[in-house]
């Protein structure tokens, strides 16, 4: 029983000590982000400029002229198709003045502009996207199979392939911090917002940021536990 309990894929010491905390730490990141987020919808911009206005001063700002603005619904669902060339803001962003809505469509419009640039971590991510996704649903799974199992070759395998959404997490984070600094540039250089205006919409993508580096320290954990029951057991 103690040996189960240790090396097993339960409440054993490792995933105590490093998932649980990594997990608590997403679900605070997502609080975080969600409270931020009401706090700064509640609060209208000054200038009264929309998201898709200020997504548009972006895109000009840059001199990026052949992506469209979309409403699109749900809930925080705000996101650029580079494959349509299409910036998606929802319901409470599209046509909101409030401070959020600025900054959120905003950050949408930095990712037009890094591919309009080519900007190497982006591109870099999208090549490894149809892989990470591969690795998301079966590499945890196969590298649990394997440790369970005893047979090295799948523990190793699923171990890899679970790795490449690690990697992409990390390299979504350069992506997602570049496209924030895009966007505040040109909100503080067009003074789309001012003075506490300006900080509350920081505040929003920096909340928004901690999501990702929470997401992150999920899955490092996660492939850290696994090594080390994997040592442990050898």
């Amino acid at each position: 029983m103690y040996g189960y309990g240790y090396y097993g894929f339960g409440a054993d010491i490792y995933y105590l000590l490093l998932v649980v905390p990594a997990f608590l730490l997403a679900l605070w990141a997502q609080i975080k982000v969600k409270g931020t987020y009401r706090k700064m919808s509640a609060v209208m911009n000054s200038r009264r400029i929309t998201g898709s206005q200020a997504a548009a001063r972006v895109l000009y700002n840059y001199g990026v002229t052949n992506v469209r603005i979309e409403r699109t619904g749900g809930y925080l669902t705000d996101n650029y198709d580079p494959r349509t060339n299409v910036i998606h803001l929802s319901e409470g962003v599209f046509d909101s003045t409030s401070v959020a809505a600025v900054g959120i469509a905003c950050h949408e419009a930095g990712h037009a502009v890094q591919h309009a640039q080519n900007y190497a971590p982006i591109k870099v991510r999208n090549a490894i996207l149809p892989v990470c996704n591969i690795g998301s649903t079966i590499g945890l799974p196969l590298a649990i199979i394997g440790l369970f199992m005893n047979f090295g070759i799948l523990f190793y395998v699923g171990l890899i392939l679970y790795s490449l959404v690690a990697l992409f997490q990390l390299i979504t984070l350069p992506v997602e911090l570049n496209a924030s600094r895009r966007a505040l540039s040109v909100i503080d250089e067009t003074e789309l917002l001012q003075g506490d205006e300006y900080k509350g919409a920081k505040k929003v993508l920096t909340a928004a940021a901690l999501t990702y580096i929470a997401a992150l320290a999920v899955s490092l954990a996660n492939l850290l536990r696994l090594l080390m029951i994997r040592n442990r057991r050898n």
